[in-house]
């Protein structure tokens, strides 16, 4: 997809970590971006560095994420690219030292990162799919949504974080068959550990390990450099469905 000043994002769980970079960059390549996250404060902080829009949503919910789009097209015009990046990682093991797991846990973290990435990709995919083509084949818009490596390797207290990462892996596919014809374009990103706030409180023996465990760079990656290769999905528009 060609972009330009008039191109519209929206970026889920844009208030910090790997979001907020990725609207950071969006933006310095001249995309029109909309932070949708629950924290208002942090999506506000990165909105007013780049001059973007800040919109308090739950991407659980149908209302939220409606009046989020509403007042996005309102403001900035009907949306071409989402990348979901709003999610939430809670380790428990299914049996630990406290005894056995609550399912609410597990309910929550299918709830945010599998269900509110499917609610985010039906609602703005309608949306999209009324716009017109912005390209000579068709192309309308372009769904990124960031799984995990957890989605194939899932660490001990993973379960839920795999499960809803592996879901996410599982739909993108048949998202993509789906939307194809509409000329939307619908890609998964499965990164490994990256430096976000959601890694601030790992031990040092265990962040050491996660790093050693990389070949090569042996770091976690950088939230730029999800960015970057977001971006790049965006601009190839052969990156999709193909049979």
């Amino acid at each position: 997809m060609q972009v330009d000043k008039k191109t519209v994002a929206i970026v889920t769980g844009g208030g910090s970590g790997i979001g907020a970079e990725t609207a950071r960059y969006l933006a310095s390549q001249g995309i029109k971006v909309a932070l949708w996250d629950m924290n208002l404060d942090g999506a506000q902080a990165v909105a007013e560095e780049i001059k973007g829009l800040a919109i308090e949503t739950d991407v659980t919910r149908e209302d939220s994420v409606m009046a989020s789009l509403d007042k996005t097209i309102e403001k900035l015009g009907v949306p071409r690219i989402l990348i979901n990046c709003a999610g939430v990682l809670f380790g428990k093991k299914i049996l630990g030292k406290d005894g056995v797991a609550d399912l609410g846990h597990f309910e929550k973290t299918v709830s945010v990162n599998l269900v509110g990435t499917y609610n985010t990709m039906r609602l703005v995919a309608g949306k999209m799919a009324e716009a017109d083509p912005v390209s000579d084949d068709g192309e309308r818009g372009v769904i990124i949504n960031a799984a995990s490596i957890a989605a194939f390797e899932g660490q001990m207290g993973q379960v839920a974080y795999s499960a809803s990462k592996g879901g996410i892996v599982a739909m993108t596919l048949p998202a993509a068959r789906d939307l194809a014809r509409n000329g939307i374009r619908v890609l998964a990103i499965a990164p490994g550990a990256v430096e976000t706030p959601m890694m601030a409180g790992v031990r040092d023996d265990i962040r050491k390990a996660i790093e050693e465990n990389v070949p090569f760079p042996s770091r976690m990656a950088d939230p730029e450099e999800f960015a970057k290769l977001a971006m790049h999905i965006v601009e190839n528009s052969y990156l999709g469905y193909s049979p």
